[in-house]
């Protein structure tokens, strides 16, 4: 287990965000955090990173845990001059041959010279990415990475998302509200609403009514969206997982 929650509560400013939630993630895992915002999903990525204080419960890492982290969003000062070259050598300074490897990685060659307040949504995405990288880290952590990126930004993305896991063996724990294109990338969702409503592989989830509940779907629609365009992602997987109830403490 490369990290996990267990049984943690956290309250912000006198409020309880997260209640006993158990959850982990092992080596080479893809696990996504889905829920609505306000849900408590950015809160559990900072109270699992060690950011955020835990009210009950405990939070263990695997030791010498190496992490990389996208956050929600960065911005940058479009005054500022900063080249992605400069960019990626903070807060640590990285080789030259580090970092044009970081960035064939994530698909920009030769962009090392441009300015970041004038990369495009996607780019700069992938330069936090990249940045992530360097650290060579056993886990990635990404906080709704693409948030602002039109639905083929977004694809492109995770599929980049699934080879950085496929070519590293790095677990990977992403925070979304976006439905279709997570599901397809992920080898096991988490709905959260300030407790874990359900969980399992993308097929069991989708099919949850908890699930279903709280995106405010109805019983057909997305869901039968889903399954045609990406059932065929999961063939072979093995556990298919479990839902659970709304009131369990």
């Amino acid at each position: 287990m490369l990290i996990e929650a267990r049984d943690i509560s956290v309250d912000l400013q006198g409020v309880e965000v997260l209640s006993h939630v158990t959850m982990g993630l092992t080596e080479g895992e893809i696990v996504t955090i889905l829920g609505p915002n306000g849900s408590g999903k950015s809160t559990l990525l900072r109270a699992l990173l060690g950011i955020v204080p835990v009210k009950s419960g405990t939070v263990a890492r695997a030791p010498g845990l190496q992490l990389g982290y996208v956050p929600q969003r960065l911005a940058v000062d479009a005054s500022l001059p900063m080249t992605v070259r400069r960019f990626l050598s903070l807060p640590k300074r990285v080789t030259d041959a580090d970092s044009a490897a970081a960035l064939v990685r994530v698909g920009l060659d030769d962009i090392g010279g441009r300015q970041m307040a004038g990369l495009s949504g996607g780019q700069f995405q992938r330069v936090l990415l990249a940045r992530a990288l360097l650290s060579r880290p056993q886990l990635l952590v990404l906080d709704e990475p693409t948030q602002g990126l039109d639905q083929p930004g977004e694809a492109a993305f995770y599929r980049l998302i699934a080879e950085v896991r496929r070519d590293t063996g790095a677990g990977v724990l992403m925070v979304s509200h976006d439905l279709h294109v997570v599901m397809a990338a992920s080898d096991r969702v988490i709905c959260l609403n300030h407790h874990i409503c359900c969980e399992g592989t993308p097929r069991v989830v989708s099919n949850a009514p908890e699930y279903r509940a709280l995106f405010g779907l109805g019983t057909q629609g997305a869901l039968a969206l889903y399954q045609h365009h990406h059932d065929h992602s999961h063939e072979g997987h093995g556990h298919e997982g479990h839902h659970h109830g709304h009131d369990h403490a």
